[in-house]
């Protein structure tokens, strides 16, 4: 059975499913980031007023500033659970192209970051055309650094930015992958 109703779901892998955000989605937002498990690697917890602000300036408005490109709620199909986010955006002061996601708590180590990630890599190069896309990590979250090599990025080194949200982090896992640079359909294929 598939829950599928309701939402607009733009992009779908065997299990999950990918929507916009919307205002209404303030309060699971704001829940996930007072998680101090869930943000060690995001900069940490933010209060609400600052999950409203991050909500309607990184997210919200970034849809309409950059077609195609965003931050997604990553749902599952069966249950309609809304498991973390995906997102495919720039770097914050960068012109560089980034993957990424978090995930609550409890949708962690089923493989969702990956199933995810590995659809949204395959719309950013098939369908965006773009030439490339980064991923980083902080250097202690290795289980998203498994994730970004699963999908197909290549370690790269380490990368320090000076945009705020990063330059309190320091050096950062770096990684990168050329359109089907040494990489076939095969390997980033949604199903």
């Amino acid at each position: 059975m598939r829950f599928m109703s309701g939402a607009h779901y733009w992009l779908t892998s065997d299990r999950l499913a990918l929507r916009r955000f919307t205002p209404d989605d303030i309060d699971w937002l704001a829940n996930l980031y007072s998680d101090p498990d869930v943000t060690r690697y995001l900069g940490g917890v933010k209060d609400r007023t600052k999950s409203e602000e991050f909500l309607r300036t990184r997210i919200l408005h970034y849809y309409d500033e950059h077609p195609g490109l965003g931050i997604w709620m990553t749902v599952e199909r069966d249950t309609g659970a809304c498991l973390g986010y995906h997102l495919l955006n720039h770097i914050r002061g960068e012109s560089i192209i980034q993957i990424g996601f978090t995930l609550v708590k409890s949708a962690r180590g089923k493989g969702f970051a990956t199933e995810m990630a590995l659809a949204v890599l395959r719309y950013g190069f098939v369908d965006l055309k773009l030439p490339r896309i980064a991923g980083m990590a902080s250097l202690q979250n290795y289980a998203s650094q498994r994730v970004l090599l699963k999908i197909g990025l290549e370690r790269r080194g380490e990368r320090t930015f000076p945009h705020p949200d990063y330059a309190s982090e320091g050096p950062m896992a770096w990684f990168e992958c050329d359109a089907y640079s040494g990489h076939d359909e095969r390997r980033i294929r949604t199903s």
